[in-house]
């Protein structure tokens, strides 16, 4: 009986982007300016959403819940990204790597349950406006933040121990730039079936039925509006395009890569995928939900003006 061998890896390689030599520097200073927009942006959303008791409203603490996930999500992968772009051997350690999937499956997960209590916020707002302030209480707004982040702990968690429980051979590089599940059970010498089996029931529950969830909330939303007026339907794109646009970039991304056959994903479109919810997307919701929303405007103004800033109209 032959024996296989199943020597510890201590640390995994990050092969990184497919990028030339004589083009890292440009890369990196690219990366890193996506990087401290997506950071800058989103912590300017949510200091102005704590400090003007206006935007005190359920969208607005939805809103800040997915500035702060976008904020961590981005902070997962990119500074580690930076941090290989400029070292000889982009290493990760294996509990790094692990606490890594760990963290980027929480805020993922996150994203897309605060996603679909974002679009039952606004199916309450505009079918029954009348009662949207019984309806959306403080209590429920809270409970469903709180539950979300509960959902996103167990799920991550669970992905992360059947990754624990699994075995590395000599194989050690990742060709990614972070430690996404995908590459790490390719590398493993384990049976890995009940891995795949979690991920694929686990992703029709936190991926797809949130995604349908969604479209159902819209489907209702333009229904109602239909009744009423044509002319509506306006209001409802000028109301939730900003959200409509974040739920297209965010699960277009995701779908077109975790729910096709890994077979048929080359290297090259698992990472450029992945960079398109990791860091893109991140760094475009802040610019979605406030340059055509009037009352991020006015809420900068306020702040500016109270704190007599130059730069207050």
């Amino acid at each position: 009986m032959t024996e296989v061998n199943t020597t510890v890896i201590s640390r995994f390689l990050l092969l990184g982007l497919p990028i030339p030599p004589e083009h890292q520097h440009l890369f990196y200073a690219l990366f890193l300016a996506m990087y401290l927009i997506t950071v800058l942006g989103n912590l300017i959303i949510i200091i102005l959403i704590l400090l003007d008791f206006h935007l005190h409203t359920p969208m607005y603490l939805f809103l800040s819940n997915l500035s702060f996930s976008d904020l961590c999500f981005s902070s997962v992968t990119m500074p580690k990204l930076l941090q290989s772009m400029h070292s000889q051997v982009p290493s990760i350690s294996y509990t790094g790597c692990l606490a890594q999937l760990y963290f980027y499956l929480y805020f993922a997960d996150f994203e897309s349950f605060l996603l679909v209590v974002m679009a039952y916020d606004r199916y309450v707002a505009i079918c029954f406006p009348l009662h949207y302030t019984s309806i959306m209480s403080p209590k429920l707004c809270v409970s469903l933040v709180v539950l979300s982040w509960v959902l996103t702990t167990f799920h991550a968690m669970l992905h992360t121990l059947l990754m624990a429980r699994l075995s590395f051979c000599e194989d050690n590089v990742i060709p990614h730039f972070f430690c996404d599940i995908s590459p790490l059970l390719k590398l493993s010498c384990s049976d890995t079936h009940v891995n795949e089996l979690v991920i694929f029931i686990m992703g029709g529950l936190v991926i797809v039925i949130p995604f349908l969830l969604i479209i159902v909330s819209y489907a209702q939303i333009v229904s109602s509006i239909l009744k009423v007026s044509v002319q509506g339907i306006r209001k409802v794109f000028s109301t939730c395009g900003s959200h409509l646009s974040v739920v297209s970039l965010f699960y277009g991304a995701i779908i077109g890569l975790y729910l096709c056959p890994s077979a048929n994903n080359s290297t090259v479109k698992e990472i450029v995928m992945a960079m398109m919810y990791t860091v893109v997307t991140p760094m475009l919701n802040p610019f979605i939900y406030s340059l055509r929303n009037r009352d991020i405007k006015r809420a900068l103004t306020r702040v500016l003006c109270e704190k007599k800033i130059p730069l207050c109209i």
